[in-house]
């Protein structure tokens, strides 16, 4: 009678193992396997393996085949962990690739289209407008070689005034001190038109018409405000003018040249592409006359320019 149903247990264990084995083959294809944790299936099938092992060594062929089934089981359950966990697919990766690449991309345009716009901050550009003089410019000659005196008449303070110059980008950040304000070079040179005077030889009845006139050379640090924007205001914080006056400032002693310091202030705005509208005041001191002639003057305007 106990031969017989250990027979029986043997038949059943024996079928049980033979469902398992396709679990497991079933397991590994199947897309919708259960979810566990690989580690811990693992582990509970080590577990039960040794359990087996154990088995093995009591009399009972029940115990032993019951221990297989288990480990068997815990086997099934790991491979079914091992379909259900996530792999990292080639098109993800291909995908990261792909975006590195244009972000690096993106960089070396940003880095271009900064360079193409620092390079469009050098500018040449035309001034001009109203011109006037803190005094006449003409100088308080009375005599000629001669010894004749002379009267001059007709002599102006205001005037206009039309020039050129150019701008050169030294830096965009004030070189590190301040961002978006610029510093540039200006190089400037400007003519005074102060209109005409007359002078004559008293008692000799000659009367000679001349041209009250005057040209500036500046050179000068220029800071804008406001980089990368349209509209940039800018200040000349002191430069350095050469001014030529004409007439001389004296009949017998003829002297033409004064230096003076060179003061502005305005605003460019960029209207399209490379080209630039502005509006400038500026002016000019020396500490002494010219032999009498005061050179000391403002201009006040508007301007073009084009960057490049």
């Amino acid at each position: 009678m106990t031969h017989n149903k250990n027979k029986l247990s043997l038949g059943i264990a024996l079928a049980t193992l033979t469902m398992a084995g396709a679990l497991v083959s079933t397991a590994v294809v199947a897309d919708d396997a259960a979810t566990a944790a690989p580690k811990a299936a693992k582990h509970k099938a080590a577990k039960h393996k040794a359990e087996a092992k154990t088995a093995y060594a009591s009399p009972s062929k029940v115990d032993i085949l019951e221990a297989q089934l288990r480990a068997m089981q815990d086997e099934v359950a790991a491979l079914r962990s091992q379909v259900r966990a996530p792999a990292t697919p080639v098109a993800s990766v291909d995908a990261q690739k792909v975006q590195d690449l244009d972000a690096r991309v993106a960089t070396v345009e940003a880095t271009s289209a900064k360079q193409v716009s620092k390079a469009k901050n050098h500018m040449i550009y035309f001034r001009g407008g109203y011109a006037g003089n803190d005094s006449v410019m003409v100088a308080t000659t009375s005599t000629d070689t001669s010894g004749n005196s002379i009267a001059n008449t007709g002599m102006h303070k205001d005037g206009w005034n039309f020039g050129a110059g150019i701008d050169f980008s030294l830096t965009d950040n004030m070189f590190g001190l301040m961002n978006k304000t610029e510093l540039l070079g200006e190089l400037d040179i400007n003519y005074v038109d102060l209109g005409t005077f007359s002078s004559s030889i008293i008692g000799a009845g000659t009367r000679t018409n001349a041209a009250q006139s005057m040209l500036r050379i500046t050179a000068a640090p220029k800071i804008k405000f406001f980089e990368g924007s349209k509209l940039r205001p800018w200040i000349i914080p002191v430069g350095f003018t050469m001014n030529v006056i004409s007439p001389p400032s004296q009949v017998n002693a003829i002297t033409e040249l004064m230096p003076a310091m060179h003061f502005g202030t305005g605003v460019d705005y960029n209207i399209w592409k490379s080209i630039y509208i502005g509006t400038d005041v500026r002016y000019n001191m020396a500490f002494s006359t010219l032999n009498g002639t005061n050179v000391n003057g403002l201009t006040a305007g508007g301007s073009v320019g084009f960057g490049f």
